[in-house]
């Protein structure tokens, strides 16, 4: 095992251990008035803060790819592989919006949202090896690379534990009651 690959898996385990062990150990102290825990604050204003900061991350990879989208365009079917790719990246986009919105104006939809977001990061993934691959004609097995599959299995995971803590947090039942206009008149 070489030592970037050590320094690799010991940083990886720094992100992900450290958000886990804070976590639990807060979890294990039960609040004593949970009725208390409203509003966007504590482990929740960590989440709220790197969901605002996901569209723009998905601004700047779509950024970065600009080149190779050009590269591609000058294949056979280069384009068509190009525009589906960012189609596909435009609406994950939308998506990371709208789950920033609900979040902000509190909205009862965000737990499922954020769930939906979850689920689209494996999906868009898919989605985009079987495009390319179908489209450029080249077999699954070259179109991915290791290190995309690497960054995607930890977005997943790490993604995976804020959704079990929205799920599960007494913040966050408590925080997204906000219903919309129609919902309220169905209800009442």
């Amino acid at each position: 095992m070489s030592s970037f690959s050590v320094w690799h898996w010991a940083i990886v385990l720094l992100i992900i251990g450290v958000p886990v062990f804070f976590a639990v150990r807060s979890a294990v102290k039960p609040s004593q008035t949970p009725s208390t825990l409203v509003g966007i604050g504590g482990w929740l204003m960590l989440l709220a803060i790197l969901q605002a900061l996901a569209p723009l991350r998905t601004l700047v990879d779509l950024a970065n790819s600009a080149e190779g989208y050009r590269q591609l365009m000058t294949q056979p079917n280069g384009a068509l592989a190009a525009y589906g790719e960012i189609a596909l990246n435009l609406a994950f986009l939308a998506l990371q919006v709208a789950v920033l919105l609900s979040l902000l104006s509190r909205s009862h939809r965000f737990p499922r949202l954020f769930l939906y977001q979850w689920l689209a990061i494996p999906l868009l993934f898919i989605l985009d090896t079987l495009w390319i691959s179908s489209i450029m004609g080249v077999p699954v097995s070259q179109v991915n690379v290791g290190q995309a599959l690497l960054g995607l299995l930890v977005s997943f995971v790490v993604t995976g534990l804020w959704v079990a803590y929205v799920y599960r947090s007494v913040r966050v039942r408590n925080t997204f009651t906000r219903q919309t206009a129609s919902v309220q008149a169905v209800n009442a």
